[in-house]
């Protein structure tokens, strides 16, 4: 994976971190908590969404929808006091077709140190700087998805990649990101999905990684030319790829299979570079994540974890988290100082240890609905609920 660097790589800059993948370096973070112990602060979130905190300084970024989704904003919090900084109205207007667990505003932003940007949906991409004042705003076209938009943007070298599975017009398309003007677009095919895109380092060249209906994708990031593909998925995709051992891991939709890919292929490499596969079982919503020597998927239609090898697809372990709920995780799990930390819409998170035995240490509970991932910076945890914001340190 393509990690942040520089001194972004201090910070929670996107979707799943500075490593893309939800893992952590360092240690001291809490590994306890509850609604009331070890809570630095919480601050009220007004309006409804559920895309992740992103962190750099001492400001906290979200993205927010009011009226219904009609209004879209950008909030930004003091990290230190989980004060709200400034409000930005982004855009208002006709909100795009959600979901109970798609609001208004589900797309984590991303931010290079000097500005923030946005995935909208059918309302557009937008940069805004650290004073919340807009500096562009470019229209991406109708966006019909019958749940809504939730991808988050990826910054990749002084572009800005989204894609959008849809019933008409699907693309993926990278913005120049000074400007908001369209450096490249590739059409595609599928009619739907709710992924992100990542961005990978294969030897001597890079690989923009698309998962989503039927296939996984993979794009040259510089000109947009579809490099190969790999038939697998089902047709309902949010889980975001992650890698490990050489490997691409791509979760497919409805609980279906899991692939780990040899990247590096050219055209239809779905015969020649599975590594291993799943026939079923795998995350719908949360995407995966692999550590060292293993990959972990929970199966959010039946509360069920599994610890793979990851160069072999052999099953270490797999257990049952809490009680059989369908659809009951939404929240992307996280590793830190080798634990391995699975939270449950219900707030509760599952602590584990990581390696090829399973141990559970605790459960932590939070009090309140959570689907947002969280961020960690400096041996604090940033949590998003239903309603808050919450920081959670020693």
């Amino acid at each position: 994976m393509l990690e942040v660097a520089g001194e972004g790589a201090k910070y929670w800059t996107r979707w799943r971190g500075p490593s893309g993948q939800g893992l952590v370096s360092g240690a001291g973070y809490p590994t306890r908590w509850s609604d009331s112990n070890n809570i630095l602060w919480r601050a009220p979130v007004p309006g409804s969404g559920n895309s992740s905190p992103i962190v750099w300084g001492n400001y906290i970024f979200l993205t927010t929808g009011r009226d219904r989704g009609r209004v879209l904003s950008m909030l930004a919090y003091d990290r230190n006091s989980g004060s709200l900084l400034w409000e930005t109205e982004v855009v208002s207007g006709r909100p795009d077709r959600g979901h109970a667990k798609n609001g208004p505003a589900s797309a984590t932003p991303t931010t290079d140190g000097q500005h923030i940007f946005a995935s909208l949906g059918g309302r557009g991409i937008v940069a805004l700087d650290f004073e919340g004042n807009i500096l562009w705003h470019t229209d991406v076209g109708p966006i019909s998805n019958y749940h809504g938009p939730a991808g988050s943007p990826l910054l990749y070298e002084d572009t800005l990649i989204m894609f959008q599975d849809q019933r008409e017009g699907g693309f993926v398309a990278a913005y120049d990101k000074q400007t908001g003007r369209l450096v490249w677009r590739a059409e595609r095919s599928q009619s739907v999905g709710w992924g992100s895109p990542v961005a990978i380092r294969v030897g001597n060249h890079d690989e923009l990684i698309v998962s989503s209906q039927n296939t996984v994708d993979a794009y040259n990031p510089i000109t947009g030319q579809l490099l190969w593909q790999c038939g697998g998925n089902l047709f309902e995709v949010i889980p975001t790829p992650v890698v490990a051992a050489g490997l691409v891991f791509c979760t497919s939709g409805r609980a279906g299979p899991t692939l780990a890919i040899r990247p590096g292929g050219e055209g239809d490499v779905s015969d020649t570079h599975v590594a291993w596969s799943t026939s079923r079982g795998s995350p719908f919503v949360p995407s995966p994540i692999a550590h060292e020597n293993y990959l972990y998927t929970i199966n959010d239609m039946s509360s069920i974890i599994t610890c793979f090898e990851a160069a072999t697809g052999n099953v270490m372990w797999q257990q049952r988290l809490g009680r059989a709920t369908r659809e009951g995780f939404s929240a992307s799990p996280i590793i830190v100082d080798d634990k391995l930390f699975v939270t449950n819409d219900d707030g509760l998170t599952f602590v584990l240890r990581t390696g090829p035995r399973f141990e559970l240490l605790h459960i932590n509970d939070i009090g309140a609905r959570t689907l947002a991932s969280p961020a960690l910076v400096d041996e604090i945890w940033y949590i998003r609920t239903e309603r808050e914001l919450v920081a959670i340190g020693n």
